[in-house]
């Protein structure tokens, strides 16, 4: 059995200030490329983990991925208080902590081909909560399950009372409070320039230790461009709205911190592609991927791109939103 998932953009965190008895709160996009393509059989012990030849398969991609699967299958064969064992094949990969959501995606997928292998239909939600993925947002979790642009509504105090990344947190994956189609006309490009991955690990519970909570006029001044002109253009296919929106939430609440802990090219990459004709570009969850939007003017975003990594290295990918969540093919 093989699964095919997307990858998403996060584009901003809402809530890191709790006053109401709610923290968190996400917006991301469904995306088409970069994918993850697992291809998994039962065997009769162990849980083994190969990457074909046509695979990305770096270093670091090999040791999270093996990693990741491993543990996400002992946790839902152990919920589902299965024997045995499993192989998993690689076939696309792309790189963990980049900002796409690689990880999320990874253990969903596994404990999906674990789950329906054994005549079980979980849903995303519950798979999470079962591998413990969706601490923080529920963006990864339901561009798993349904794609397109969401926004999830964070989570009550009571059940996470603490500032945490998703890795080190054990709450829930949080309601989406909104799921809409994203207009499929528009464009991403997303820029991965070759510079040090994401924070993550301890440098991101730190952050988010070091930085929370964010000042309360900062949420309001977030929560109402979200409401009153993200969301509107999304749904009214305004692309200079929603560009703007993008610009905008760079520089303000938790994504300014997640911005500013970044090596100097990122915010670079944003001003050439916007300067390129890019109708908004940011920064994906901790980046350091960047993304820019665009509806005519592609190609001179591109060029704008490999312009802005060509001392640094990296990589470009065309892409676009996806209104489904993963395939699967039996």
């Amino acid at each position: 059995m093989i699964i095919e998932t997307p990858s998403r953009l996060h584009l901003t965190l809402i809530d890191l200030n709790g006053i109401y008895g709610r923290i968190d709160g996400g917006v991301g996009i469904t995306i088409e490329k970069p994918c993850l393509n697992l291809e998994a059989e039962p065997t009769d012990d162990g849980i083994e983990v190969l990457f074909s030849k046509s695979s990305n398969k770096t270093s670091d991609i090999i040791e999270d991925y093996t990693l990741k699967i491993q543990q996400s299958t002992l946790k839902i064969m152990n919920a589902l208080e299965i024997e045995g064992g499993y192989k998993f094949t690689i076939d696309e990969a792309y790189p963990p902590h980049s900002g796409l959501g690689s990880g999320t995606q990874l253990s969903l997928a596994a404990a999906k081909l674990v789950s329906k292998m054994n005549n079980k239909d979980i849903k995303a939600f519950d798979l999470a909560k079962i591998v413990g993925r969706g601490g923080t947002s529920g963006i990864g979790v339901e561009s798993f399950e349904n794609g397109g642009f969401i926004v999830d509504g964070g989570h009550e105090s009571v059940e996470k009372p603490s500032f945490l990344p998703s890795s080190a947190s054990n709450a829930s994956p949080p309601p989406i409070i909104a799921r809409y189609d994203f207009p499929m006309d528009w464009k991403i490009i997303l820029v991965i320039p070759d510079v040090e991955r994401g924070v993550s690990g301890a440098k991101e519970i730190d952050a988010f230790k070091n930085h929370c909570p964010i000042q309360l006029h900062e949420v309001e001044k977030l929560s109402h461009l979200l409401l009153m002109k993200l969301m509107p253009s999304v749904l009214e296919s305004d692309l200079d709205s929603f560009g703007k929106s993008i610009n905008n939430i760079q520089d303000i609440g938790f994504k300014k911190i997640e911005n500013k802990l970044q090596n100097p090219c990122i915010g670079q990459i944003m001003k050439n592609l916007r300067d390129a004709g890019a109708a908004g570009a940011g920064m994906s969850s901790f980046g350091p991927t960047v993304y820019a939007v665009t509806d005519t003017n592609e190609q001179d975003i591109v060029s704008a791109a490999n312009d802005a990594i060509e001392n640094v290295g990296g990589e470009i990918i065309n892409t676009r939103a996806r209104n489904k969540g993963a395939k699967l093919i039996e």
